[in-house]
């Protein structure tokens, strides 16, 4: 039985921590979650990479919005991933989209490249796209690690079936990592139903972005993992 991953959203040092005791793998950095996640300051991120013992992702988003991005906007990205990669990260998210909302490929593998030797996360401007599976080939053409998505749905729970079928397809390529509406009571079933081996969440349906209830978030963490351990035979 292979090891399932999850990974956490956090925007504070509080509750990166809280992540880290209970039993996250990996965290995805950012600020303004409120408003879909922006790129950290740069001081957040190097005290929160000195003190986590696990891998530490950045968000490079330059705003809250769509992910059609100015050229402006574009040489931002490169600059956050820079430090991203300076300050010795374990990886970044990011996903850009050409204005009819196909995946811009030429531009993300650019930033996959400057990115090396991080791991790129790209992000869920994937469940934007008009065509979820010519996007994933797209994204395999960047040279991307992943895809975190909710299969085109507004939650993964919601988009199982187009989760599974991206899974299968994506096969050794890339991994598809479903996120977006999970936690300790439905991640066991969307495990089952997907057949992934990485999964994302924020909790946010469960505390609400800014929540200072860290026993809970550490909790529900725990339980997500518990559930995770379990095995799933053929759904």
């Amino acid at each position: 039985m292979f090891e399932r991953l999850l990974e956490i959203t956090v925007e504070s040092l509080d509750t990166a921590l809280a992540a880290e005791r209970g039993a996250a793998d990996r965290i995805e950095l950012c600020s303004e979650l409120v408003n879909g996640g922006v790129t950290p300051p740069v001081a957040t991120l190097r005290k929160i990479h000195e003190e986590l013992e696990i891998p530490v992702f950045t968000i490079i988003r330059p705003r809250a919005g769509n992910f059609v991005y100015t050229d402006v906007e574009f040489a931002i990205m490169l600059r956050d991933i820079g430090v991203a990669r300076d300050l010795a990260l374990d990886g970044v998210a990011l996903g850009i989209l050409r204005a009819d909302n196909t995946v811009d490929i030429e531009r993300t593998r650019e930033l996959v490249e400057s990115a090396r030797p991080l791991e790129v996360t790209f992000h869920r401007a994937f469940d934007h796209t008009p065509d979820l599976r010519r996007a994933l080939d797209d994204v395999i053409q960047t040279g991307a690690t992943r895809i975190l998505t909710s299969g085109g749905a507004n939650g993964a729970p919601e988009g199982a079936a187009a989760l599974r079928q991206l899974v299968a397809a994506a096969a050794d390529h890339i991994i598809v990592m479903p996120g977006a509406g999970l936690h300790a009571t439905n991640i066991a079933q969307i495990a089952a139903d997907t057949r992934a081996k990485e999964f994302h969440s924020g909790l946010g349906t469960v505390l609400p972005y800014g929540s200072s209830n860290l026993a809970k978030f550490e909790s529900e963490i725990h339980a997500m993992k518990r559930h995770l351990r379990t095995p799933t035979g053929p759904a």
